[in-house]
């Protein structure tokens, strides 16, 4: 039976990536070796992690503008610290959207002021704030682009001279953005670019070296920039998937097609949703993710034939965070519009079986 698989990540990816990598497990390039025994500093892996670079700043439209691609290790969470650790000397700004910018906001504070510049704390998450006054005296501030827990996502970034920093771990390459308006961007792997293990980050280099601290050579953007990514051994296997990946996003049309895909996806679920008295969406409509859709039971005594029924048809995945409850379809690049389709024929089952 086909799978399903909705799960928030570690995510699928292309069918095609995985049948790649799998060879490249047995014998890479015909050397005779694996993709995870050669050396990271062979030509061979040098290529990948270059054309993975390369990749991600062509598909991003931020060739030639000053930025640099990066693939580290320690996911975003490391990120949250790294970020602050570079930029942050005096004070900085968060917005607080859910359970990951308040980790962010945790890990700044190690380093200076931290100001909550809005939150959308106050009914759970459930929404975007909108409306909110920015000072002109931050160092940067940060926001996270899509939040998976509570399936909301920010359609219209702050505007202002700050550095903006964006974690887009949840639907980086998923919509076409104006991304020369980020400083900062940086995102784990295991959404919608390759296997948990790297994190790509990509930063405008005339950002960097303005605070006074010493920064831990690990830690450090210019020590990374400057080795090329490879400052000590790089996640070898994870990288190499994330390109491919990559190669799969440009080959299929880039972030445009990707979009216009993504959010056919987005429409048949939410319009489901919206229209089957059984169940409830959780995010306000108007900041509603394309890339993870939650959702909840009107009757939660239907929840056992509920989920016995996405059992049956192969569906995988789809129960919530424990702070939203309910459902959650996590639809990130690689999710079929078959596979979002099976989903909403079992809601609309459910729906007349009642």
């Amino acid at each position: 039976m086909k799978k399903h698989n909705f799960s928030a990540g570690p995510s699928i990816l292309p069918q095609e990536v995985f049948k790649e990598a799998s060879q490249a497990i047995l014998d890479y390039n015909n050397s005779g070796l694996s993709i995870i025994e050669i050396s990271h500093r062979s030509k061979d892996f040098v290529d990948i992690m270059e054309e993975a670079r390369s990749l991600a700043l062509e598909l991003l439209g931020l060739e030639g503008k000053g930025y640099r691609a990066l693939f580290l290790q320690g996911g975003a969470s490391t990120q949250f610290l790294m970020a602050a650790y570079n930029l942050l000397q005096s004070n900085a700004g968060y917005i607080n959207t859910g359970s990951w910018s308040g980790k962010a906001i945790k890990e700044a504070k190690l380093f200076g002021e931290v100001l909550e510049i809005a939150s959308s704390k106050d009914k759970n998450f459930n929404y975007i704030p909108k409306g909110y006054e920015i000072p002109k005296n931050l160092d940067y501030l940060h926001c996270t682009s899509n939040n998976t827990i509570f399936g909301t996502q920010i359609k219209d970034f702050p505007v202002s001279n700050i550095p903006l920093v964006c974690d887009m771990s949840s639907d980086i390459f998923s919509r076409q953005l104006d991304f020369s308006q980020f400083s900062l961007i940086y995102a784990g792997a295991q959404k919608n670019m390759g296997p948990s293990g790297t994190t790509m980050v990509v930063i405008k280099e005339d950002i960097l070296g303005k605070i006074e601290r010493q920064i831990p050579s690990m830690l450090d953007y210019q020590v990374h920039i400057s080795k090329g990514s490879m400052f000590n051994t790089p996640p070898v296997f994870a990288v190499y998937v994330s390109m491919l990946t990559l190669r799969w996003l440009k080959k299929l049309g880039g972030i445009a097609a990707m979009e216009e895909l993504n959010e056919k996806k987005a429409k048949l679920i939410y319009s489901e949703i919206d229209l089957n008295p059984l169940f409830n969406g959780f995010a306000v409509k108007e900041d509603r993710s394309d890339m993870n859709a939650t959702f909840t039971l009107a009757n939660e005594d239907l929840k056992e034939t509920f989920d016995t029924m996405c059992k049956e048809a192969g569906i995988n995945g789809v129960n919530g965070h424990r702070s939203v409850g309910g459902y959650r379809a996590s639809m990130y690049n690689a999710m079929t519009i078959e596979s979002v389709a099976t989903l909403v024929d079992v809601m609309g089952d459910l729906e007349r079986k009642a």
